[in-house]
This record gives structure tokens, C-alpha cells and sequence, in this order.
């Protein structure tokens, strides 16, 4: 394996909220994605996800609270836990999440992705 050029990366990807698959480690996925606007509320009932911002910045809502990331900062939102993530303005965030997740949670909507592309 080859080491991975995050930045490269990432000029790779053309869509907001469309991950993509940057390596894989102990079962999980690493992502990497671009947001902008609002995501969708959703929750995961069997895995935590991790998200890093690596440029920009990302609100995470919570019900009841909200949790606010800036560039070279993480939080995993437990298991079971609904949240909303949301980007004033274009954020790249990484991700790592076990690889069967869907980035919808349980729930299927126009932004849920069943394909996730290697790059």
C-alpha cells in the first residue's frame, strides 16, 4: 500500500454529501466526504461514527444540543444517537465508520448512498 494524499484526495470528489472510500482499517471504512447545506436526521442503531474535519467547519445538531467542529477536530457520535450534520459552507471531513454502514442510518432517502466508490 501506498501512503494516501488527503488533499489529492479530495480533489477527487465533485459532490457534497457523496463519501468516498479512501482506505480500510480493522473492518472499517475510512471516508472522505464533502458537505455543504444540511444533511438529513438519521441514526446509526449498531455503530458509532466518527467525523474529522480536515477543512472548514461542521455543526453536528443533537437533540437538545449541538456539537460545533472546526479544521483538526473530532467527535463520535454514539450508537443510536440521531444528529444532523450541517455545513454553512463547504466542509472536507473524514470519517470512519464499520463497512457495512449506510450514511443514512436507518433511514432510505434521496441522500443515502448503497454504492460507495473507491478512490
Amino acid at each position: 500500500m501506498k501512503s494516501v494524499n488527503i488533499a489529492e484526495k479530495f480533489s477527487l470528489i465533485d459532490k457534497h454529501w457523496d463519501p468516498k472510500i479512501v482506505g480500510e482499517l480493522n473492518n472499517q471504512h475510512i471516508k472522505l466526504a464533502k458537505l455543504k447545506g444540511e444533511f438529513v436526521w438519521h441514526r446509526h442503531d449498531n455503530e458509532d461514527e466518527f467525523f474529522m474535519v480536515i477543512k472548514g467547519r461542521l455543526t453536528i445538531k443533537l437533540r437538545g444540543s449541538s456539537i460545533e467542529l472546526d479544521e483538526g477536530e473530532f467527535y463520535i457520535v454514539p450508537k443510536g444517537v440521531e444528529h444532523l450534520p450541517i455545513a454553512d459552507k463547504e466542509a472536507h471531513v473524514m470519517m470512519f465508520e464499520p463497512i457495512d454502514t449506510v450514511n443514512t442510518g436507518s433511514l432510505h432517502s434521496d441522500r443515502t448512498v448503497t454504492e460507495i466508490e473507491r478512490i
